[in-house]
C-alpha cells in the first residue's frame, strides 16, 4: 500500500465525481471518496470491489469537517498525490435583482469556498509526497459561454475556479504540484435536477445554433466518463508538463455560444 498513489475526489457520490473515482481506482489509485451522502459513497466503494477506498463524509464548505476528513485519509493511506476538486452546485439561476443574497452566498460557499478548503487542507500533504496533481472541475459557463439564463452566481464561481487554477499553478510549481481545470459543457449528470431556475424569460437571450448544438456529437450531451478520461490523464504522469491550463470538454458547444 505504501507504493500506491492516493487520490481524493470530492463530490464523489454521483456524476463526474463518481466516474472519476471509479476510473482512478481502476488505474491503481487508492481513493478518498468525499461527499455529503454516505449511502452514495458506499455505493461507489462497492462498485470498486476490493480496491482500497476510504469514505469521507463532509461538507466541502466546512473548514473543520474538511480538515478532519483529509487527516483521516492520510491516516489511512499515508499520503495524497492527486486532488480532484469536483464538488459543486448549480444553485439558483435568477435575474440579478431577484437573486437573494442568501442564494448568492450558498453558491459561492460551496463552489468557491469549498474548492479553496479542499486545496488548502490537501496541499501540505501533496508537498510532503514530493508533488502531485490538482484537478479543479469548472465549467464552460463563466469561462467560455455566458448564455445560461440567470446563472450569474454559478458563472462567477466557475470563472473564479479557473483564476485559482492559474494563480496556484505558479505558486505551487516549485513544489512539483500541477494545477489544471476541466471545463465541461453539457454532460449527462443529475446536477440539472438540483438547479433552481426562476424567471427565465427575464434573462434568457435567444441563441441560434447550427443544426446540432454540440458539433462533435450532433447535439448529444457528453458523459461523466468522458470527463473522467480527461481527469485520469491530468492525474497521470502523461500530463507531467501541463499546468495552469483550463481544458474545455464540450464537443465544441462553447464555440457556438
Amino acid at each position: 500500500m505504501a507504493d500506491r498513489k492516493v487520490a481524493l475526489v470530492t463530490g464523489a457520490g454521483s456524476g463526474i465525481g463518481r466516474a472519476a473515482a471509479i476510473q482512478l481506482s481502476a488505474a491503481g489509485f487508492a481513493l478518498g471518496l468525499l461527499g455529503r451522502t454516505e449511502s452514495e459513497l458506499q455505493d461507489v466503494a462497492a462498485e470498486m470491489g476490493d480496491a482500497p477506498a476510504k469514505i469521507l463524509v463532509a461538507d466541502v464548505s466546512d473548514e473543520e469537517a474538511m480538515r478532519v476528513a483529509i487527516e483521516s485519509l492520510v491516516g489511512e493511506f499515508g499520503r495524497i498525490d492527486v486532488v480532484v476538486a469536483n464538488a459543486g452546485v448549480n444553485g439558483v439561476w435568477a435575474p440579478i435583482d431577484e437573486l437573494k443574497p442568501s442564494e448568492w452566498d450558498d453558491t459561492i460557499r460551496i463552489n468557491l469556498r469549498g474548492t479553496y478548503l479542499t486545496i488548502h487542507a490537501s496541499v501540505p500533504h501533496l508537498k510532503a509526497a514530493g508533488g502531485g496533481s490538482i484537478i479543479i472541475v469548472s465549467s464552460i459557463n463563466g469561462t467560455r459561454t455566458f448564455t445560461s439564463p440567470g446563472a450569474t452566481a454559478y458563472s462567477v464561481t466557475k470563472a473564479g475556479q479557473v483564476a485559482m487554477t492559474q494563480q496556484l499553478a505558479l505558486e505551487l510549481g516549485r513544489h512539483r504540484i500541477r494545477v489544471n481545470a476541466v471545463c465541461p459543457g453539457a454532460i449527462k449528470t443529475s446536477i440539472d435536477e438540483n438547479t433552481d431556475i426562476r424567471a427565465r424569460e427575464k434573462t434568457e437571450v435567444p441563441v441560434r445554433f447550427p443544426e446540432g448544438d454540440i458539433p462533435v456529437t450532433g447535439g448529444v450531451a457528453g458523459t461523466s466518463e468522458d470527463v473522467a478520461d480527461l481527469i485520469e490523464f491530468l492525474a497521470s504522469d502523461a500530463s507531467r508538463h501541463i499546468t495552469g491550463t483550463p481544458v474545455w470538454i464540450d464537443g465544441g458547444q462553447g464555440l457556438l455560444r
